[in-house]
């Protein structure tokens, strides 16, 4: 008898393995050590990172699969392409940011579980860009959400923490099921799970079922766009990033849009060319009001409110995203789907660093003030002047203006594919987006540099200082030591904003090659 599934090639599927394994090390670990000897377990999830992204060096020679069918179409349900290889290099370099933003962090946590759940997550954003059956893509999209919503809800006794998970748990099962009902349906208009063949049974759909089929096609990028956060699936966003602990937020920022991109790049490339007039459209419009709705509700936050400076960042991700989705709807437009494929990517890249680099300073500012407002970080130029360059490097990144010129290319990259596919008014509606957005990124890093609030109130409250007399600054306060793992995650998100914005011209030979 013909086995159905050829031997397994370990090297292509060693990223996501090793990564896994380390995690289930962490857990292991834990049951043995003592207390004390608990950072033990960062440093083992901190090694299995590593080993997992030295892991791709191998894969870059050239395409690999595994897990094939060994009759019929002979169709693969795991690829190491060069889509796969990216996008697999920024879910590990990002999980590992992460890891160490986490080490400052996890003495309060329960330090097995975090690092377990933390490492299980990365391994299915590492397993998600390698998928090629709508079955995998499905187990792959669950391992990254499942253990996210008990990283987010870690904090024992924290209502807000108990809050964001249950917001996100249930709005993720909503979008999962609805995903699930969009694949069953393409199921049942092919009678394959494998993207390939999905592909062509699509093409060849009897015209009984092209309705399912669209209605599948539809349904089944639901899911995926709420891992991106893409509107109307974009609500759970800023009360998850709140509650959540902030290494958790930042990767579930970076990396759980990463998993979203993925997928949708991967679905609608490999296995929807035959709906372009469907996915396309839709995924344009979801463009204009993701960017759109999160650039306006960025604006819209209070500097003085609780937590506003997550929160800003929260809604600043929600309009990336939308930034994001413009080079995968002008994929339908276009005969050369993989080049804009590459363009989303980039710009991905670009955003995976600054992002991280911004909540690495967000971590820093809320040792010193809980509620992490906007207006505590006035004078942090005084009071930490690397932060503060760093963090104004990073805003100015994400605005896309001069030095953070990697924002300004990726921008670029992005805005070209839609003007080259003829999408004018998604061009004009990005473009638009882009100012707005230059307004709550300059605010924000102007303040890095102001002045120290006055010790006193104006004149005439009470409590100000005399009419006659200007009111005395208040002295700077000593700031207090901040942890290596803080300096060092925000030295690393630097050195690789730094180091992308130092070869914009090979960010734009990269957006420029077929990944898919």
């Amino acid at each position: 008898m013909t086995p159905l599934v050829q031997s397994v090639d370990w090297v292509a599927i060693a990223p996501p393995t090793i990564t896994a394994l380390a995690g289930l090390a962490a857990l292991v670990a834990d049951l043995f050590l003592p207390e004390r000897r608990k950072p033990l377990l960062g440093g083992i999830a901190i090694t299995g990172l590593l080993l997992a992204g030295l892991a791709l060096l191998p894969l870059a020679d050239g395409d690999r699969s595994t897990f094939c069918l060994t009759a019929g179409s002979g169709a693969c349900s795991y690829e190491a392409d060069a889509f796969t290889l990216v996008m697999q290099l920024l879910v590990l370099g990002g999980a590992l940011l992460t890891a160490v933003l986490s080490l400052h962090a996890t003495p309060a946590l329960p330090a097995g579980e975090y690092w377990f759940l933390l490492l299980s997550s990365a391994a299915g954003a590492a397993l998600l860009p390698a998928s090629r059956d709508l079955a995998t893509l499905v187990v792959a999209l669950e391992v990254v959400s499942l253990p996210a919503f008990a990283l987010v809800g870690l904090r024992r006794g924290d209502r807000l923490s108990s809050e964001a998970a249950l917001k996100f748990f249930l709005s993720s099962v909503t979008a999962t099921a609805v995903m699930l009902l969009g694949i069953s349906f393409v199921y049942a208009a092919t009678g394959s799970m494998h993207l390939t063949d999905v592909a062509d049974g699509l093409r060849e759909t009897p015209g009984q079922l092209a309705a399912v089929a669209r209605t599948g096609v539809v349904l089944t990028l639901v899911g995926f766009a709420f891992k991106i956060a893409a509107v109307p699936f974009h609500f759970w966003v800023p009360e998850t990033y709140v509650g959540a602990p902030l290494p958790v937020a930042a990767y579930l920022s970076v990396v759980g849009k990463a998993a979203g991109l993925s997928g949708l790049a991967v679905v609608t490339v490999v296995a929807f060319p035959a709906y372009l007039h469907v996915w396309g459209p839709v995924l344009a419009v979801l463009a204009a009001l993701t960017m759109t709705a999160g650039n306006v509700a960025a604006l819209r936050q209070v500097p003085t409110g609780a937590h506003s400076a997550v929160r800003l960042l929260a809604w600043s991700s929600v309009g990336q995203a939308g930034y994001l989705l413009v080079p995968l709807a002008a994929a339908a437009y276009t005969g050369t789907a993989g080049v804009t494929v590459g363009a989303a990517v980039a710009y991905a890249l670009m955003y995976a660093a600054v992002n991280l680099g911004a909540f690495a300073v967000a971590a820093v500012v809320g040792r010193e003030s809980t509620a992490n407002r906007i207006t505590d970080y006035r004078a942090l130029y005084a009071r930490r002047p690397f932060a503060a360059l760093a963090l104004g490097f990073f805003l100015l990144c994400l605005a896309g203006l001069p030095p953070g010129v990697i924002g300004l290319f990726a921008k670029v990259v992005v805005f070209s594919s839609a003007v080259d596919a003829g999408l004018g008014w998604l061009a004009a509606v990005m473009a638009l987006n882009v100012a707005v957005a230059l307004v709550y990124y300059l605010k924000w890093t102007a303040l890095l540099f102001a002045r120290p609030a006055e010790a006193e109130g104006a004149p005439g409250t009470p409590g100000a200082a005399p009419a006659d007399r200007p009111a005395a600054p208040s002295p700077v306060p000593a700031p207090s030591p901040v942890p290596m793992s803080l300096t060092a995650a925000v030295a690393l998100a630097a050195v690789a904003a730094v180091a992308l914005s130092g070869a914009p011209q090979a960010v734009m030979r990269f957006a420029s090659a077929a990944l898919l």
